[in-house]
């Protein structure tokens, strides 16, 4: 069913009402302006020919109201921390106002759906944590106030608080409402990977919920592993690693643990991994040796190097389209000692830049990354010397871009990726109030800090694992 409509009616068809109302307002204004940064463009506009904001659209932000989970059969016990779960993601979605805390003289023991409607709440969510044997049902109901009804509704198996996936469970939840209200899917049940430095300067492969929560290692060389790239299925991750002395690319299987080096079938340097969409095939980059490109290695079967790019050149950091047709990557084909950003077809050809390049300018641009929807490529640079990196998006029409708009505009902002919602990055930062990564929305242009006080350098967001945590539930419940 689609809401937008309604909602659209709600924000401009009928005044406030109410107490509660009268507080929304200011709220409901700040949700819909664009950031402060986007309204000061001519003075942090350093990019010839690029736009400013990505969208930072006045996009109406429906007002859902999350009343206090119930629990019963002993779900009573990890209700409000599941509540707190689903409420922190819905307000990190960044597609909601979310009123929760509520006061008590405004949560009866009947849904008053009138008193809602005049206290302009499009939504209501109600849940209730049940005892199932030795974890919990999650049963949520999404309340339409306009129409009085309810419009969706869904049983959501929570493990055991002690469990890996007790997070993630809640996580999928908060998932499904997104997608009852918009059609679009979610990005809470998902992780980042990351590169992060230790105290005696090795770095190793840690991960992180997208809300900044279960942060954990899940690499040991004692040396330099960088570049961490996620299969399309949320299984496995690809990274290079200094481990024998040599950088070479590694495969980590995350359900068994086991890892595996790839075939190094010739010389150089193997850097940059990342997945074909259909996840049996690895395309990275191989610097050094006499000719340095793009490869592909089928790591399905274990063989088969095939050169998409050789030359002097070095073209670094290819990314499959979600479609699988076409690659971006950054090379220095220019030969001015910088580079650009290029997309080609998937079996290779002519490269073409999509870069804001201008002769004669010193721009800097590498670190490419398509977003799931294949609609945008994101990417990191500079138009001059000594300026701080920013975050540009190319909007992409037909595999052709339209144009380049600068997305962030604070401090120093590196090597984004995109969440699977299509619409945030998380991205390496630095800012008045520290370093570490940060979580950018492009329609809006909040941004939110997701680990700070380390070091952590090139973040790759992973695919839903709705999938694989619902199997992993389903066979602990066989």
């Amino acid at each position: 069913m689609d809401h937008s409509p309604r909602s659209t009616q709600r924000a401009f068809g009928r005044p406030f009402a109410g107490r509660l109302g009268a507080l929304l307002a200011p709220l409901l204004a700040l949700a819909v302006l664009p950031p402060p940064s986007a309204l000061q463009g001519q003075e942090v506009d350093r990019f010839p020919g690029v736009s400013l904001g990505l969208t930072y659209e006045a996009r109406y932000s429906p007002p859902i109201a999350i009343l206090p989970f119930t629990g019963r059969f002993g779900g009573q016990e990890v209700a409000s921390q599941v509540e707190r779960i689903v409420s922190r993601d819905l307000r990190y979605s960044n597609r909601f106002v979310v009123m929760d805390s509520l006061p008590a003289a405004v949560i009866g023991p009947e849904l008053d759906y009138g008193l809602w409607d005049q206290m302009n709440v499009d939504w209501i969510l109600t849940g209730r944590v049940e005892g199932s044997g030795d974890g919990y049902i999650l049963v949520l109901e999404l309340h339409d106030v306009v129409f009085r009804e309810v419009v969706d509704q869904g049983r959501f198996p929570i493990p055991s608080r002690d469990s890996d996936n007790f997070r993630m469970a809640s996580h999928i939840a908060s998932d499904a409402v997104v997608q009852w209200v918009f059609d679009e899917p979610g990005m809470a049940a998902s992780r980042i990977a990351f590169s992060r430095t230790g105290s005696e300067g090795n770095q190793e492969i840690w991960m992180v919920d997208s809300d900044g929560e279960n942060l954990q290692r899940v690499t040991n060389h004692r040396s330099l592993a960088l570049s961490p790239a996620w299969s399309p299925d949320g299984r496995r991750v690809a990274f290079t690693s200094y481990r024998t002395g040599l950088p070479r690319i590694y495969e980590l299987n995350l359900d068994t643990g086991e890892e595996r080096q790839v075939s190094a079938q010739r010389s150089g340097d193997y850097m940059t991994p990342s997945y074909h969409p259909d996840g049996d095939k690895l395309i990275f980059s191989i610097v050094g040796g006499g000719r340095s490109g793009i490869y592909t290695y089928d790591v399905a079967r274990d063989c088969c190097l095939e050169n998409l790019t050789e030359s002097r050149w070095e073209d670094i950091s290819p990314r499959y389209s979600p479609d699988g047709s076409r690659v971006v990557f950054n090379s220095n084909r220019l030969g001015l000692g910088v580079p650009q950003i290029y997309t080609m077809p998937a079996d290779g050809g002519e490269p073409r830049m999509i870069s804001p390049f201008i002769y004669g300018q010193p721009s800097y641009f590498t670190s490419p990354e398509w977003s799931a929807l294949g609609d945008r490529i994101a990417f990191h640079g500079r138009a001059e010397r000594g300026q701080p990196y920013q975050i540009l998006v190319a909007e992409m029409d037909g595999g052709m871009n339209s144009r380049v708009v600068q997305l962030t505009f604070e401090g120093r902002n590196e090597d984004p990726s995109w969440a699977p919602d299509g619409r945030h990055l998380v991205v390496e930062g630095e800012r008045r109030t520290g370093r570490g990564l940060f979580v950018v929305d492009a329609v809006t242009g909040n941004m939110r800090q997701l680990v700070s006080g380390m070091r952590a350098r090139l973040p790759a967001w992973s695919p839903s694992l709705a999938p694989r945590v619902q199997e992993q539930l389903r066979a602990v419940d066989h």
